[in-house]
This record gives structure tokens, sequence and C-alpha cells, in this order.
């Protein structure tokens, strides 16, 4: 599938932003479990931040491809930072399908410049693939909601300064949840547990604690209700971005082992040149350029309307992919692929969760299965 000329310099102009400003504090940031900053601010640079802002607020407005391509870039370089940009879009997104021109107005031209991040509060700890199952309330009172409850899970938790949260009107009826918009600093919302992560270990992720948290009534976003189609409509596209993160990771992956396989000699020659190596490598290849063209199809139909089965088929393809380029790559590096001196044991340790946030390959499988023969 062949990119726009504007789709390709935007290609080349994000991979050399990772060359340039990613690349070489990766490691740092894994290691010590701090977000890069300064790389978020040069994300907000180039516009970045405001991907899936209307221009009439200062944002880039981008189709689904051009979102795949950024998502799969930055991931090959950095999944941390792949995965707070693509929350923070998930949260612009939400305000501008959802929201009053008040809260587009107020809220998207400063998002769009990387300030306040957005967060996206879904899951709970006994609420994660059935979020119908969530228990945090907002109680209408006085023309106020006053929220009670804890969400867990949450990327950019700690950075953010808006929170898109779900809650039931009623919490016991799974039929109220709705959409609101909290803003970070609102008293009685806390940031809780920062969760130490096998991998994506730069990306806060924390629980969020309401404790009557209170907002005004025009901070509904949706109708009373709506929040799950609210939720999972807006999913449909995040997916299609864990996808292109998952083909990023696995590039990053192949790439690597591909220049180890030429560079390592064994028995008098490049193991490239063994077959055993070789034919590994071709797999890798395959499956990656598979996974790349099943998330590009999955944009292109979703630019036409939302098309769940492909986001899901993507989305588990890719990072079931990810997962099985990062095992071989490790294989191929052999005892050295088991240290942190190469960084196909931290793409080995990231492209894990690719198969769980945003939707278990489990949770995919049943939504592909539900539209067959549509």
């Amino acid at each position: 599938m062949e990119l726009t000329a504007e789709q390709q310099l935007i290609q080349d102009t994000v991979r050399d932003f990772v060359e340039k400003e990613v690349a070489e504090t990766v490691d740092e940031h894994d290691e010590a479990q701090t977000f890069p900053e300064d790389v978020w601010d040069g994300l907000a640079e180039l516009d970045l931040t405001g991907l899936t802002v209307p221009e009439e607020y200062g944002g880039f407005d981008a189709d689904e491809v051009t979102y795949s391509i950024v998502n799969e870039e930055l991931a090959r370089g950095h999944l941390a930072v792949a995965t707070a940009l693509s929350v923070h879009c998930l949260a612009t997104s939400c305000i501008r399908q959802f929201g009053t021109d008040e809260h587009r107005d107020e809220w998207l031209p400063e998002m769009v410049d990387g300030r306040p991040v957005g967060a996206f509060a879904l899951s709970e700890p006994d609420a994660g693939s059935n979020p119908a199952e969530m228990s945090t309330e907002a109680r209408l009172e006085d023309g106020e909601y006053v929220i009670n409850g804890k969400k867990q899970w949450i990327t950019n938790g700690k950075r953010a300064g808006v929170v898109i949260l779900f809650a039931k009107t009623d919490r016991d009826d799974p039929d109220t949840v709705t959409q609101f918009l909290v803003p970070k600093d609102t008293p009685g919302l806390e940031v809780g547990k920062k969760e130490d992560k096998l991998g994506l270990r730069a990306s806060d992720t924390t629980t969020l604690i309401f404790d009557d948290v209170r907002i005004p009534e025009e901070n509904r976003l949706t109708e009373v209700g709506d929040g799950l189609k609210a939720a999972f409509s807006i999913l449909t596209g995040g997916r299609i971005a864990i996808a292109s993160q998952a083909v990023g990771v696995a590039q990053a992956a192949l790439d690597a082992a591909v220049s180890y396989a030429n560079e390592r000699e064994q028995f008098g020659e490049p193991i490239i040149n063994h077959q055993a190596i070789a034919h590994k490598l071709a797999d890798m290849q395959t499956n990656v350029q598979a996974a790349r063209l099943l998330t590009r199809d999955a944009a292109r139909k979703n630019d036409d309307g939302l098309d769940p089965q492909a986001a899901s088929m993507a989305k588990y393809f890719a990072s079931e992919t990810a997962v099985d380029v990062a095992d071989e790559a490790v294989q191929v590096h052999g005892g050295y692929g088991y240290t942190k001196d190469f960084d196909v044991e931290r793409y080995y340790r990231d492209a894990k969760i690719t198969t769980i946030y945003e939707g278990t390959s489990e949770i995919q499988k049943e939504v592909i299965s539900r539209h067959l023969g549509e």
C-alpha cells in the first residue's frame, strides 16, 4: 500500500526525530522509569500532540493512516513515548467528538501544545475486559457530579492535566456508564500507586483515586448511559494505534536481528549465511510486513467509518507478531540477547504489553468472531 507524498514526508520526519532526539536516551529512561519530557516537548513542536485535533483548534487533523504511521515510527524508537501520545490522542478525540464547543475551545488548543497531557480512565481493579462491571460512581447533587471510585492501569496517570473518566451515575446499574471530563487538579483526585512493570517502564502507569471529587454538571461529555458506546467507538481507532506500535516494535527487533546476524561470525562466516538463521529472519520479515499491511488496511477502512473487526484483526495479529519477532530476535543474538547490552532485551519486554492493553488478544478474537459474515 503506497503512501501519499505527505504521508511519506511525515514518516521521514518522525523517523528522523526518533533517531536524533529519542534513541540515545531510551535505555536511560527505561532503567530509571522516567518519562522523557523533552521528547514530549519535541512532539509538541512537530504538532504531533495535536494529531487528532481539528485544524480550527490548531491541530493536525491527521487521517487514520497518518496516525498509524506516526505510532509505528515512534514505537520503533521508544514504545513508552508512542503509548503516551496515543493515550493523549484518545483524550483529545473524546473532547473533539463528544464535548461541547465550550469544552473544545477550553481544552483542545492547549492540548495541541502538549500541555495539559490527557489520560483515559476506563479500567478498574475489578473491571478490565468487561468495563460494564466498573464500580466508580458519579452521583448528581445540586448541579454537580460527586465522583467516588478507583481507576487502574492509567497511562499518563501522573503526568496528565485532564482525565477522560468513565463512571456510572448509578453504581448498581451497568446501563448508566457515562463519560466525564475531569481536570487533574480537582480536589479529591489523587494519583495512587505507580506500577513497576516488566516493560514499557518509562511510561507512568498509575491508579487514580476519586474521593468525593466534584465537577460541574456541564463536564459530562455524553448522555447518561452512552459512555460505553463512546468508549468502544474511540477504542476502535485506539486499537489501530496499538497495532501500529506493535509493528514498530517488531520492525525494530527485526532490524536489530538482521544487523547482528550480518556482524556475528560462527564457523568462519556471518551467521546470516547459515540456513537456520536465514530462514528465521525470512519468517520474521514476512510476518512484520503482513502485520503492517493488515494495520494499514484497518486504518484506511476506519477513515471511511468504524470497522471494529478490521481494527481487532490488526491489533491481534500485529501484537502477537511483535511478541514472536522479539522472541526470535533474542534467539538470534544468543546469550547476548539476554543482556541489557543489546536492545532486543527491551523489545522483548515491551512487546508483550501490546497483546494486553486496549483489549487483550482474547478480547480481539471475540470481536472478530462476532463480526464474521458481515
